[in-house]
């Protein structure tokens, strides 16, 4: 009888609190999220975002050196920009580096990058298998700040893909000098699906020849693959603008409940 007395009493108590149980709201004036339609197809460009380079059409590219060789974009004779320029962006490519005959390792070895104006690279490299390098230039760096935390490279020859979030820095820049770094870079790292790069701060530039410093630049900045004087090829690049960070709009009134 007694156990019978104390379950009610617990289902008295739940329903109680289940009855004075209020909806907590932040008090923040969110706005809707616009609606964006996933691509068909996996690494199909979503509905908002900007094709670079589809495997037909090179118009949105300065070097018209790079030919299109079945469906692909070639490195060849100097570096390739953007004709448009951006700032903090979600950038989507997908690169095969070249079996070469002659492999001269390391560096050497199927070397390219991806950049965000002449600033900041993402290295791309041939670190499939035994072609040793520094960590923190092999596929998948940050060049020479920060290696990835996994090497998920595929064979030379076999296609890729880098899924890049890209946080512009805020500098405050008078008289053409760089006076403060108010916000600094940030960068994530998908490569071929596995997170290698968790939202690096970056320390400026990436250099081959200095320690990492930053320099003045344009708010907006192109996208820049480097030749570096291999076939590497790339196809399927396309990039969507997002917001500087993840600041909250501002709240209207305190907390409260309904």
């Amino acid at each position: 009888m007694k156990k019978i007395l104390m379950l009610f009493v617990v289902i008295a108590v739940c329903v109680c609190a289940a009855a004075v149980a209020k909806d907590w709201r932040s008090g923040i004036a969110w706005e809707e999220p616009k609606a964006v339609k996933a691509g068909d197809v996996p690494n199909a460009p979503p509905s908002d975002a900007i094709v670079l380079f589809d495997g037909k059409d090179t118009s949105e590219w300065t070097n018209d050196k790079w030919k299109i060789v079945d469906g692909a974009m070639v490195a060849n004779k100097g570096d390739n920009r953007t004709k448009k320029k951006f700032g903090s962006v979600q950038l989507h490519i997908e690169f095969a580096i070249p079996e070469l005959k002659d492999h001269k390792g390391g560096q050497g070895d199927g070397n390219s990058g991806v950049y965000f104006g002449s600033n900041y690279e993402v290295q791309i490299l041939n670190s499939y298998g035994n072609n040793k390098t520094y960590f923190d230039g092999q596929c998948g760096s940050i060049y020479k700040q920060r290696a990835p935390m996994v090497n998920a490279s595929k064979k030379p020859g076999e296609w890729q893909t880098y899924d890049i979030v890209f946080n512009r820095p805020k500098l405050q820049i008078e008289s053409g000098k760089l006076v403060k770094v108010e916000r600094p870079a940030y960068i994530t790292v998908f490569h071929n699906g596995v997170l290698i790069i968790n939202h690096h701060e970056l320390e400026g530039s990436t250099s081959w020849d200095n320690a990492p410093h930053y320099d003045p630049h344009p708010e907006l900045l192109p996208i820049q693959l480097q030749d570096h004087g291999h076939p590497v090829k790339f196809r399927n690049i396309w990039i969507r603008e997002i917001q500087d960070d993840n600041t909250k709009p501002k709240q209207e009134r305190e907390p409260y409940f309904l």
